[in-house]
């Protein structure tokens, strides 16, 4: 029996052992495109649509109140990132829509085979949307509003002096500060609220001056109040050294004299969650705090929509994508406006305690997403 000479030997191992198919790769590049062009195309119209509608409203500062264009541009560019939980779930659907919807019209190749692809796509932009929804967005819209107001202070539409509040759910305090020096850390004409959990009555500390220390305020000589329930003062008190009062929830400076880090969109998911728990420690409800909780369960709930989209959007290009690309569109957002509706109504019956408010977040994912698993079960049947 012949031998042939070095068979055994590891080159020609190497050499004999059949080549990878190639043809998923290409195949997955060759969708990812189809994808990416419609994708980018949408998000970038869908944050030009909202910088186009936020300028509308802004313009008017530059025109008949002499406000700084620069001043109203940085306002509107911080303020973009606000708009990523429906951009980004907008522009999977129409991307998927028309991407897909194409190679199933040129009977390229049979899209429900290869829906495996999409989806990872949009779970890959999910990520994305939650990270820009949690660690971008809070940022953005603090320094959009920090914008707003030199905007406001230039052209004098509204008192020079701000006037902020700022309630801490933990201690009952609330405090009050008239304005804020450029420094950021000094505060003239501060008044701390202070309610008395063994009485009835409540105690007022003001201060002509004040500053951040730390993540502590430090009023300078303030004056202690006291007031009885039916509006007599009890006693007022001089102190003869600086009183020092924490911030918060721990905030820091910066955090604590923004009055933005007050509204949902500016909180990330920890923030909220650890107000809301403050608030219902003391006893703090009402349909406020059901709104905070509806808006904590949507910065997950709205991350995962660009999955479900194209889930949802997947085998309708599939049974429509040879009707053309016109179609695409209109079901774009003929979608999107029904998942808004959807979220709309959900988060008006979680406010109001008629829906378990993270139920009312999720409520539009779940029912699309049940739409979206029943079209692909039928179309893939």
């Amino acid at each position: 029996m012949a031998a042939y000479p070095g068979v055994r030997s590891p080159a020609f191992a190497r050499a004999a052992k059949p080549p990878r198919p190639r043809l998923l790769r290409i195949l997955d590049g060759y969708v990812l495109r189809e994808l990416a062009g419609p994708f980018a195309f949408a998000l970038a119209a869908f944050f030009l649509f909202w910088f186009a509608n936020i300028f509308v409203l802004a313009a008017d500062y530059i025109v008949n109140k002499g406000a700084s264009v620069f001043l109203v541009l940085r306002f509107l560019t911080f303020r973009i990132p606000q708009a990523t939980p429906l951009a980004f779930p907008f522009a999977c659907l129409f991307g998927t829509l028309l991407g897909m919807g194409r190679l199933a019209a040129d009977n390229e190749i049979s899209a429900m085979r290869i829906i495996l692809l999409p989806l990872i796509f949009g779970a890959a932009v999910a990520l994305v949307s939650f990270y820009v929804n949690e660690k971008i967005a809070p940022v953005t819209t603090d320094l959009s509003t920090r914008s707003f107001y030199q905007i406001i202070y230039k052209t004098q539409s509204l008192p020079i002096e701000p006037n902020i509040f700022r309630a801490d759910p933990g201690s009952g305090k609330t405090y009050y500060i008239q304005s804020v020096a450029p420094d950021g850390k000094t505060m003239q004409n501060v008044m701390i609220f202070e309610p008395d959990r063994t009485s009835s009555f409540q105690t007022i500390t003001t201060a002509k001056s004040a500053h951040i220390a730390g993540t502590s305020i430090v009023l300078e000589h303030p004056v202690k109040t006291t007031v009885k329930p039916d509006g007599n003062v009890s006693a007022v008190t001089l102190e003869a050294h600086d009183a020092t009062f924490s911030l918060p929830m721990g905030d820091n400076g910066q955090s604590f004299l923004s009055g933005a880090f007050n509204d949902t969109y500016s909180m990330d998911s920890k923030r909220l969650s650890q107000d809301i728990k403050f608030r219902k420690q003391t006893g703090q409800g009402g349909t406020d705090l059901a709104g905070r909780e509806v808006a904590l369960g949507q910065k997950y709930a709205y991350p995962l929509a660009s999955f479900i989209a194209v889930l949802v959007a997947v085998p309708f290009a599939v049974r429509f994508g040879k009707k053309g690309r016109t179609l695409g569109i209109a079901m774009s957002i003929v979608i999107l406006f029904v998942y808004y509706v959807l979220g709309a109504v959900a988060q008006a019956f979680g406010r109001n305690g008629t829906m378990d408010p993270y139920l009312a977040a999720w409520a539009p994912n779940i029912v699309m997403a049940a739409a979206g698993g029943w079209l692909v079960w039928r179309e893939d049947r």
